[in-house]
């Protein structure tokens, strides 16, 4: 059986950069062209991600011991490691904007990527380096012996991983658990209030209901979406005592509301597991190999976006749409 190689994973991410840049409504960018090109650091720095070379140093060795492969890239010469660095940091707002377009883009290929029911959740990823407790962290003090600490990194809690001192990758997907959105943000920010923040967002991708658990719940948030024709679906274990939140309760029973609210696990919860292989993260509390939020925000960014690609290749393939491992192959 044929199966698809490199050169069809990078030419699915050039073109569809390509619609995406077609697409976007942003003013010109201002001053000196890039020498190197968006989606050409796009495709590197995932390249380098998925053969687990995350220092820029390293990075830049790489591309001067295999000049061939860096010229099929699309190299005409090779960025110096600050360089690496600088884009990095500057590249992770293009990335989850680029998921957002990819998103909506696959719909187009059937319904496996439509947007009617959407799954929302949260997964912890531990910083590198030691933690900072939450008594220095509050006062402001670095023990005099700590190195290499994460100073843009908070405390934040996980039933199953427990205390975690990093960040927070807050996802939506569908049924199929194909990403729609994304958002980084340290471990402390609470579900709810990224949700919020989402709101406007997910409204223009106009979805029947928005399944999610307990931590999405508030009754008033309920009552205003339903206003704008979107079902908020959680357990609301919580919420038991009165009309409203009986009625509620009932509402949630019916079919095909109730195989929804089921499904959010297995819809979103593996869809973690699949990123922690894409970005090597497989260790205790997800361990991350960088530091700092700008970092990690298009660290994890571009993990969404592998496995967007890796769906949408799978799906044209006709292979499992959730089979990361071919592409993992090809890139390193």
């Amino acid at each position: 059986m044929e199966l698809p190689c490199q050169t069809d994973y990078v030419r699915t991410y050039f073109t569809l950069f390509d619609h995406f840049q077609q697409t976007a409504r942003t003013s010109p960018q201002q001053g000196r062209p890039f020498t190197y090109s968006e989606q050409l650091l796009i495709v590197f720095f995932t390249h380098m991600l998925m053969r687990r070379i995350t220092t820029f140093k390293a990075q830049e060795r790489w591309l001067a011991s295999h000049p061939t492969d860096a010229r099929e890239l699309g190299f005409s010469g090779r960025p110096h490691r600050t360089t690496l660095s600088r884009r990095f940091k500057r590249l992770s707002q293009t990335v989850q904007a680029f998921v957002v377009f990819v998103g909506q883009w696959a719909e187009n290929l059937g319904t496996v990527f439509d947007h009617r029911v959407l799954v929302e959740d949260a997964s912890l990823f531990k910083t590198q380096g030691p933690v900072w407790h939450q008594s220095d962290r509050q006062a402001g003090r670095i023990p005099e012996k700590l190195r290499n600490l994460d100073t843009d990194a908070t405390w934040g809690y996980s039933a199953y991983h427990g205390w975690v001192y990093g960040y927070s990758l807050h996802l939506t997907c569908n049924r199929a658990g194909f990403p729609k959105l994304i958002q980084t943000e340290t471990a402390s920010v609470d579900e709810s209030q990224v949700l919020a923040q989402k709101t406007p967002l997910l409204f223009s991708l106009q979805p029947e209901a928005v399944v999610g658990d307990n931590a999405y719940f508030k009754a008033l948030r309920v009552r205003r979406w339903a206003k704008q024709g979107v079902i908020l679906l959680t357990p609301a274990v919580r919420w038991k005592k009165g009309r409203y939140a009986q009625a509620y309760h009932r509402f949630i029973l019916r079919p095909p509301i109730a195989q929804w609210l089921a499904a959010r696990k297995t819809a979103i919860e593996p869809i973690f597991d699949l990123f922690s292989k894409v970005l090597g993260t497989t260790q205790n509390q997800k361990q991350l190999p960088i530091q700092e939020l700008a970092k990690v925000r298009t660290f994890l960014s571009l993990g969404v976006l592998a496995v967007q690609i890796a769906m949408i290749v799978n799906h044209v393939w006709s292979l499992p749409l959730r089979q990361i491992a071919h592409i993992l192959t090809v890139f390193s």
